[in-house]
């Protein structure tokens, strides 16, 4: 990871099957639907190339005119597993699939960003994971 400090982290059992998950987590027409941390948020453009090399870029607004793009380049892909990225400004984040009985637990690891406190990068995180669980639960 780029720097000393601890990564931060958040995850969430999303009851469906790895494909579906996998579909869903990567697929852009789904990722507009879920990537979103809280109502306030919405995703306007997805350009997602999954594999090892490939780009990405994620246009997030929110209500009143704020937002960026968060965009990067996928360094290792492993189908069903595995995705680790670095991000454009060089923080790393990885996502890790594991298949349980009860479903598929989702972990996301990454770089804190400086300058923003770590208890709202990890809520932003929190709240994305779980849009995308009940998108992916409820369709």
């Amino acid at each position: 990871m780029e720097n000393q400090t601890a990564l931060l982290s958040a995850s969430t059992l999303v009851k469906a099957p790895i494909e579906k998950i996998w579909d869903y987590w990567t697929g852009p027409e789904h990722i507009m639907q879920w990537n979103n941390p809280s109502t306030e948020w919405k995703t306007t453009s997805v350009e997602n190339d999954v594999r090892s090399g490939g780009k990405f870029s994620f246009v997030m607004e929110t209500e009143n005119g704020g937002g960026f793009t968060f965009a990067g380049a996928y360094d290792e892909v492993i189908l069903h597993e595995k995705l680790s990225y670095i991000l454009s400004d060089g923080r790393r984040t990885i996502d890790l699939f594991s298949v349980t009985p009860e479903g598929v637990t989702i972990t996301e690891l990454f770089d804190p960003e400086k300058g923003t406190p770590e208890a709202d990068q990890q809520a932003f995180c929190a709240g994305v994971l779980e849009h995308f669980r009940r998108y992916a639960e409820n369709h």
